[in-house]
This record gives structure tokens, C-alpha cells and sequence, in this order.
């Protein structure tokens, strides 16, 4: 009996986890519709069920809030390391992996602009905070990517959560206020301030 209640646990478990992704999904696209600050009900509808429904699977906003969160760091974390990751094997060196990811990174909250203030409008949270979970993997790529071709680097941890602090405080700016500056001059400039102190790396 214990053997048939598990495998009818492991069943629902499946369909409940589908479920959730969907429902990020759906939530997603009713923030590109709505906006960032869009609720519940709005969700619900895009959903095409009841708020009652979509608490059952994350109990709260801010339990959607943070699926929403872990989803787009899946995909930010991919696009940044598939970018530099094509820039190193393609030979165009560390300079060039550092002005890929910037760029990946100013892509995709420029293509979804609500979608990113969504997230980085941090509600009160109890326990762990994605945005900060998010740029911590993030900056631990880069400092990996400092160390694989500046090894002489003293501190590329450091270094590494610097530049990505950087870009998302110029990037927060760029968005919030707006003054011509294109995608691509902006992942310059700052491939520029950022490589400046990079490449005094090698003999630091």
C-alpha cells in the first residue's frame, strides 16, 4: 500500500511542478502585458483559473514573485555564459567575452523592460533573495572567466562582482532614464571603464 500511495505522490508531484511552470509562464507574459506591477487577478485571468488556484501552487506573490525571479536567472545565466562562452572559443579573447556579456545582459532586460523591473522591485522577503542569489552566480561566472585568462588577477572574485555591479547600476539608469544611448553604446562604454581596470590585471 505504502509502494502505491508513494508512486501516486510522485505522479501528482510531476503534474503540480508542470503546473508551476506554466503558471510562470502565463505570469511572465501578463507582466509584458500589464506591466510590472501587475496582480493577482490579472495573473488569474491570463491563467485562465482563480487567484485561489495559483496560491495553491505558490501560496503568495511573493512565492510567484520569486519562481518568476528563478526563471529569468535560468535564462539571463544562460544567454551571458553562451555569449562569452562563443567569444572564447571563437578566439576573439577576454575583451571580447567581457563586451558579449554585457550585452547579452543589456538585450534582455531592454527586449523585456517590465518583465526585469518586475524582479529587481524586490518585495519583503523571508529567507532567500533571488535577485541577489542571481547576482552572485552571475558574478562568479565572470570572475571565473577573469581567472581563466588573467590568472596573475589577485582578487578575480572581487573584480568579478564589480564589473557586474557596475553594468547593473548603469543599466538600472539607462532604463529609468532614457537619453539616446543605444544597446551597443552602452555595453562599449562600459567594456571600456571596465577593461581599463581588467587588463591592468595581468601584472597586478
Amino acid at each position: 500500500m505504502s509502494v502505491t500511495r508513494d508512486r501516486r505522490d510522485s505522479r501528482w508531484d510531476a503534474h503540480r511542478e508542470q503546473r508551476r511552470t506554466e503558471l510562470v509562464a502565463t505570469t511572465v507574459e501578463a507582466i509584458r502585458r500589464h506591466g510590472a506591477g501587475v496582480g493577482m487577478e490579472e495573473v488569474a485571468v491570463a491563467a485562465g483559473t482563480s487567484k485561489t488556484a495559483v496560491y495553491r501552487h505558490f501560496r503568495d506573490r511573493t512565492g510567484l514573485y520569486v519562481a518568476v525571479c528563478e526563471s529569468v536567472a535560468r535564462v539571463l545565466t544562460d544567454q551571458i555564459r553562451r555569449a562569452t562562452d562563443r567569444a572564447l572559443t571563437d578566439g576573439a579573447g577576454p575583451r571580447a567575452a567581457v563586451i558579449a556579456g554585457i550585452d547579452a545582459y543589456l538585450r534582455l532586460i531592454e527586449s523585456d523592460v517590465e518583465v526585469y523591473r518586475f524582479v529587481v522591485h524586490r518585495p519583503l522577503l523571508d529567507g532567500a533573495d533571488p535577485v541577489a542569489d542571481l547576482v552572485t552566480v552571475i558574478g562568479d561566472h565572470v570572475a571565473s572567466v577573469i581567472t581563466a585568462y588573467l590568472p596573475a588577477a589577485a582578487a578575480p572574485r572581487i573584480w568579478g562582482h564589480a564589473v557586474v555591479g557596475m553594468v547593473r547600476g548603469a543599466a538600472d539608469d539607462w532604463l529609468a532614464r532614457p537619453d539616446g544611448t543605444t544597446r551597443a553604446e552602452l555595453a562599449a562604454r562600459l567594456t571600456d571603464l571596465a577593461w581599463t581596470g581588467l587588463s591592468g590585471l595581468g601584472s597586478a
